[in-house]
Parts: C-alpha cells; structure tokens; sequence
C-alpha cells in the first residue's frame, strides 16, 4: 500500500486525534444529465449514485479503511443509500455492483423497493460483519433541501474511515449544467480537500461518459 506508506506519518498524526474527520460541503458542478436520463428512461438517483460510487474507487485515497486498528484497501463496493419507509423513517438499501449502467440502476430500483417497503430496519444491516461494512461507502440523499451542512453520524467518534457522502436539492444553472449541495466526510489520514476535489472532478467525468456511450 504505498499510499499509505507515504502518508503514515500524516494518517498517525490525524488518527491519534478524538476525532480525525474532514468534513466538506460544497456546491457540486455538473452537466445536466437529467435529459438524456429521460431519454434512456433511467432514473437520475440512481444514475449519479453510479457515479459517485465509480468516483470513489478512482480515486484512491477514499479506498482505503481501518479495521481491528490495522489499515486495508479495499477492491470493491456494496452499493447502499438510504431510503424512508411508508411511515418516513429511514432505512437502507444495498444491493450488489453491477459494472453495466442500466444493470446497476435496475438493481437500484430494486432495492429501493424493498428496503422502502420495510417497516423494521432492513436485516441486512444488522448481520453484516465490520469486514462487509468496510465494503460500503454511506450514502444519503435529502433531495427536498438546498442545505449548507451536515453532521454526519460515526459508530465511534475517532474512526470515520467509512466515507460518508450526502446531496441535496438539484438546482438549475446556466449553460446546461446542474448544481447541488454535496457533503463528503473522510479519514483525514487518508483524504484531503485536494482529493475531494478530486472526487467531484472524477463524479462530472463519470456522468459525461455515461452520456457520450
């Protein structure tokens, strides 16, 4: 993990810290894939979740977690996201990856269905194990709100090493581009500003080559 070997010295430094997360929530710029999502009859949730996710493997500073105090990379992701219930409490969907567009999204719709149509929390949660979790990264979108923060939940206070990402409300903007409140939470042993910079560079780069495929 040569990454990690560079940046030990970095990663001890945040990781002795109560709490080593950067948090950054920004406007995120976008082309405006909302049309052709109509045209190819895709839902555009599920189009950008493709997107952040294939994003986060690219880039890689956000592959990498901790566990049992030891650091791993990981290779592949479980998608999940968070849905509301017939009641409008939250519960979470996953489902397995799927390197085909109109598969992932499909598969998305899915689970999206099931979880929504839970009223317990969704079991798969509640048997996974801390390896299979570190497969994740936590998603939420809060479509309704053009919000400017947000607090990210962590299982202990020192180890956000799983990458929480949000988004809220899109917004129109000029020269067939979208905008929308986007939040990131990391390990700042591991990612800086400059690779969440990165990330949404890589999340407009995904979405344009879903678009010229």
């Amino acid at each position: 993990m040569q990454l990690i070997d560079r940046r030990r010295d970095r990663f001890e430094m945040f990781d002795r810290m109560d709490s080593p997360a950067l948090n950054l929530t920004f406007n995120l710029d976008l082309p405006d894939f909302r049309p052709w999502c109509q045209e190819q009859g895709l839902a555009p949730f599920h189009v950008l979740l493709c997107a952040v996710l294939r994003a986060t493997l690219a880039v890689e500073n956000f592959r990498y977690r901790i566990l049992d105090g030891e650091i791993l990379r990981i290779d592949r992701l479980m998608p999940s996201f968070t849905v509301i219930n017939q009641h409008n409490d939250l519960n979470f969907a996953q489902f397995e990856w799927s390197d085909d567009l109109r598969e992932f999204v499909a598969r998305g719709l899915a689970a999206r269905a099931e979880a929504s149509a839970m009223a317990e929390l969704n079991p798969i949660y509640r048997t996974m194990t801390p390896r299979e979790a570190r497969d994740q990264v936590f998603i939420t979108c809060i479509p309704w709100l053009d919000f400017t923060s947000i607090q990210h939940p962590t299982a202990a206070l020192g180890s956000p090493d799983i990458p929480s990402i949000a988004w809220g409300k899109f917004r129109d903007a000029p020269n067939g581009r979208l905008q929308l409140p986007f939040s990131v939470q990391a390990h700042h042993g591991f990612v800086d500003g400059f690779h969440i910079h990165q990330l949404a560079q890589r999340i407009a780069t995904e979405l344009g080559e879903f678009m010229q495929a």
